[in-house]
């Protein structure tokens, strides 16, 4: 596991990378084809107006005066001119855009935005779109069409001979193709994230498998040597006993029982506590509520660990300030929860333990507090100490022996009875456990 995850990001990882150079490509040539493919729509559509336009000022001539250019001779053989109308003087301006509009349309161009406008031979405008002027000069953002109108427009798109010529304009031309091509670049952008998120999930499953094998591993270590401990010990006063010379002596007799039946027990206390873990594994925990006084109940606890304190020339310090300390609560469990919070205050603490109890009610709970002045934990150790198998780093204190599971048990008895609790720790300084416990009033 060790060797072969750094393998597996490293190659998601450089599948990502490459997906993502192949996606940028992809849009790259998807833009110019879309470029191409626009360019000759708008071809398209501006050559079938510049025709309809011709057709239409064609179909209807105007007979108008000239002296200056060809004519033809009536029969009194005056001169005159046979010549079509302009598109000015056919068509005005929401004319030609709706004919735009209807050849835009077709060519499934209809979500692109344009200006225009008709000259004349001479350059001068006929008519325009009032932004036309102010995006003609833009030629970086803005394409330009120009297209004659005239009977050689088929052949010719530019139409130069042409008496007159449509002009479209259509700004930020490059913009707009992406807005066109925004569905598709929507849906590779999502099914990109679809894969990062997929690769996220992965590995952090995937890390934490990792953590997981870890700790217990340590776990097994830990179970391992706190076994072999009390078994070893069992089996030396098994064998002492067996020496005739401690048969025929009563006070060894009762000091090598006394230690099989302390180890017995230290035993038993160790497969309760496995049992609890495999407890919150089915998250079962099945409560017997009845009514509990606790101060009664911490009294009751810290009787257990008076030798504890005596060796490490500890003591215990009780602000018991609660007016009612009637709760309803498994007494069992609640009384587990805080033999473990004294227990890690002893277990966690240099020489001259100080363990301050203190108690308060408040409108809704009843509170109590567990504060040493133990190794403290980090930030990180905070955020994971009721975690099952966690077992914060315990610095220069040695021989701190466990399974990482009391603190687990002590947030699921907290839990089943509905109740809060908050951890201030600072390296070095020590703990502060605070509980919340439902109370019910006399």
């Amino acid at each position: 596991m060790k060797k072969t995850l750094p393998v597996i990001v490293v190659l998601t990882t450089l599948s990502l990378l490459g997906l993502m150079v192949l996606q940028a490509s992809w849009l790259d040539n998807l833009l110019v084809l879309r470029r191409g493919q626009l360019n000759n729509k708008i071809n398209e559509a501006g050559v079938s107006v510049a025709v309809d336009l011709y057709k239409g000022i064609n179909t209807a001539p105007s007979l108008k005066l000239r002296s200056n250019l060809g004519f033809s001779r009536f029969s009194n053989g005056m001169p005159i001119i046979l010549n079509a109308p302009t598109v000015e003087e056919k068509y005005k301006l929401e004319d030609v855009k709706e004919k735009l509009n209807k050849a835009f349309s077709k060519e499934d161009l209809h979500y692109l935005k344009f200006e225009f406008a008709i000259i004349n031979s001479t350059e001068d405008f006929e008519m325009r779109t009032p932004d036309f002027e102010q995006a003609y000069w833009d030629t970086v953002s803005n394409k330009r069409l120009f297209v004659g109108i005239g009977p050689e427009t088929a052949a010719d798109l530019e139409g130069i001979s042409a008496p007159e010529h449509l002009i479209i304009i259509v700004p930020d031309f490059t913009k707009q193709i992406w807005g066109s091509l925004r569905w598709i670049i929507l849906g590779a952008i999502g099914f990109m994230l679809v894969i990062i998120a997929a690769f996220y999930v992965t590995l952090r499953t995937l890390f934490n498998q990792k953590k997981l094998s870890e700790i217990k591993s340590d776990f097994i270590n830990n179970m391992t040597h706190e076994f072999k401990t009390p078994l070893a010990t069992i089996s030396l006063a098994v064998d002492a006993l067996k020496n005739e010379k401690v048969q025929s002596n009563k006070e060894k007799m009762d000091y090598f029982t006394g230690i099989i039946k302390e180890e017995n027990k230290r035993m038993n206390r160790h497969v309760e506590t496995i049992l609890q873990a495999a407890l919150q594994e089915k998250q079962e925990m099945k409560l017997e509520l009845m009514e509990l006084h606790v101060h009664q109940v911490i009294d009751k606890t810290l009787e257990n660990y008076r030798l504890q304190l005596e060796e490490k020339g500890g003591k215990v310090e009780l602000k018991l300030n609660a007016q009612n300390d009637l709760i309803v609560a498994d007494e069992i469990h609640f009384t587990n929860l805080l033999s473990n919070l004294i227990d890690n205050a002893i277990k966690y603490s240099y020489e001259k333990v100080l363990i301050k109890i203190s108690t308060q009610s408040t409108s809704r709970f009843m509170v109590v507090t567990v504060q040493d002045n133990g190794i403290g934990m980090s930030k990180e150790s905070v955020k994971h100490i009721f975690e099952k198998f966690y077992r914060a780093h315990t610095g220069n204190v040695h021989n701190i022996k466990g399974f990482g599971l009391g603190m687990s048990y002590v947030k699921m008895v907290i839990d089943a009875h509905k109740g809060r609790i908050k951890v201030d720790s600072t390296l070095g300084k020590g703990t502060t456990f605070t509980i919340e416990i439902p109370w019910k009033q006399a």
